[in-house]
């Protein structure tokens, strides 16, 4: 079993209920949900003339490789509504990112772990020193914490809405679901 980070996103349509409807689609007996963060209400990146997202992170723990994991949550996306149409990084009901997987290294055209600019955005890293502030990202050897630390770019605020856990994972910041 390996344990794996995601991040999730959403700035169209009813945000929270995108979250909720991704978390309960990404639990599986293959793919196990044991932590959710709590969300946050971030600015855009890059493409600023769009609504503001509801952005969290996952720890999970699973036996999928890399590259099916990805195809799962590619279709989970998809079921969600997501098109890649749009400008790039504009807006989308769901966004999934794989930012972890176990102490794997991926570098190809479909997939690259440790996700390439995590370590540049606080509305992942807010999320991440939730639910681990000492671990260290593989490549740059540095905390969640330290990296959270050095960012002074994009405002994030942590917002009142919590998602209902799947029934084995803990609730934000680590907390037991029940």
């Amino acid at each position: 079993m390996k344990i794996v980070y995601l991040s999730l996103g959403s700035n169209i349509g009813d945000r929270e209920q995108m979250l909720q409807c991704a978390l309960d689609r990404l639990h599986a007996p293959d793919l196990r949900i044991k932590r959710i963060s709590p969300v946050y209400e971030t600015e855009p990146l890059d493409f600023k003339e769009q609504r503001l997202f509801l952005n969290m992170v996952v720890e999970a723990e699973t036996d999928l490789f890399p590259m099916m994991l990805l195809s799962r949550i590619q279709r989970i996306e998809l079921q969600l509504g997501r098109r890649r149409t749009g400008p790039p990084k504009g807006p989308r009901t769901i966004d999934i990112d794989m930012l972890l997987h176990g102490g794997s290294t991926v570098h190809s055209a479909r997939l690259e772990i440790p996700h390439p600019r995590m370590h540049e955005r606080r509305f992942v890293l807010a999320p991440m020193v939730d639910l681990a502030p000492n671990l260290r990202h593989p490549q740059l050897r540095r905390t969640m914490r330290d990296l959270l630390s050095q960012l002074e770019s994009q405002k994030v605020r942590k917002v009142d809405f919590t998602p209902r856990a799947p029934s084995t994972a803990a609730s934000p910041g680590g907390k037991p679901a029940f």
